[in-house]
Order: structure tokens, then C-alpha cells, then sequence
């Protein structure tokens, strides 16, 4: 891993380069050992991302270039040049570019890989599981063990911790 900082792109000259009509991510973090995740985002002129919402993790968006709203909770909020918007975990959004499109930058903590469970079933009498020192730092939605001594939600399913 590389631990020297160091300019990874110019946005404006990703913006430029991109054809006008060209939608969705132009750029992604990609640095190997990285603990956020970034992506460069444009909606063309009047195009849309239908309502979601993220169960997991909480997003800042930074608008680059543009305009546009996000309707979030039953509020619409203006989205123009430099505007910083929270989208918090579990909120529901939509977003609208506006006539001369829409180019943001979302940054959250980078999603955990995904796992392949095995189809065996263990032995009868199997009891597994972690030590029980470490029972409290076992997930009661999807059983994933969280490297935080004090979890307080999952960073797999974003279940809460029991006792918080």
C-alpha cells in the first residue's frame, strides 16, 4: 500500500473530457487499502436517479457542476455548485439534474467485500462462534464479528448493537 499522498484526479478535467451526454460515474477511487470510497457522478440535463435509500452507510454528496435537487424525506433540497449535502444512513433520496445537468462527488466509508457462506451445513454438535469475551461484538442481524471493541451498528447490514 501506498502511503504517500498525491493527486489522484482533476474533476474539471474529467468533466471536460466527458461527452455531454454522458451519464453516471466518470471517475471512482480505486487505491488499494483504502478506507472510503469515491466516485465522480454526472446526470445529463434533466435526467434522474429514482428514490433509494442506503441502509448502511451515510453519504456526503458535493456538487462539482450544475444544478439539480434531492428530495429527501418530502423536502426538496437546491443543488448548485459547491452545495454539501449529508444523506444519512436509512434516508430515503431522489435526484433531479437540472437543464445544464448535474456532476457530484459522493464520499463514504468503503462498503465491507462481499462473503461467500458455504452450503455445508456444519456437524451436529457444532457449537463455532467466536470466544465469548467477543459476543458483544457479534452482529445480530447478519453475524458478522466487528473489529470495533464498542460497535455501536454493523458495518455489513447496519443492525444496532444490542445495549445502544
Amino acid at each position: 500500500m501506498n502511503s504517500e499522498p498525491r493527486v489522484l484526479a482533476v474533476l474539471d478535467d474529467l468533466l471536460t473530457a466527458a461527452a455531454h451526454d454522458d451519464r453516471g460515474a466518470l471517475w471512482q477511487l480505486a487505491e488499494q487499502g483504502r478506507e472510503l470510497d469515491a466516485n465522480l457522478v454526472r446526470l445529463p440535463p434533466g435526467a434522474e436517479v429514482a428514490e433509494h435509500q442506503e441502509d448502511v452507510l451515510d453519504v456526503l454528496l458535493v456538487v462539482i457542476a450544475g444544478s439539480g435537487r434531492v428530495v429527501a424525506g418530502g423536502d426538496a433540497l437546491n443543488l448548485t455548485p459547491t452545495s454539501v449535502v449529508w444523506l444519512p444512513r436509512t434516508s430515503r433520496r431522489a435526484l433531479a439534474a437540472g437543464p445544464d445537468g448535474l456532476a457530484y462527488l459522493t464520499v463514504h466509508r468503503r462498503r465491507p467485500g462481499l462473503t461467500i457462506k458455504s452450503s455445508v451445513a456444519p456437524p451436529a454438535g457444532y457449537e463455532g462462534g467466536e470466544a465469548p469475551c467477543m459476543l458483544d461484538r457479534v452482529c445480530p442481524g447478519c453475524g458478522r464479528l466487528s473489529q470495533d471493541p464498542e460497535p455501536v451498528f454493523c458495518s455489513r447490514c447496519g443492525e444496532r448493537f444490542a445495549g445502544h
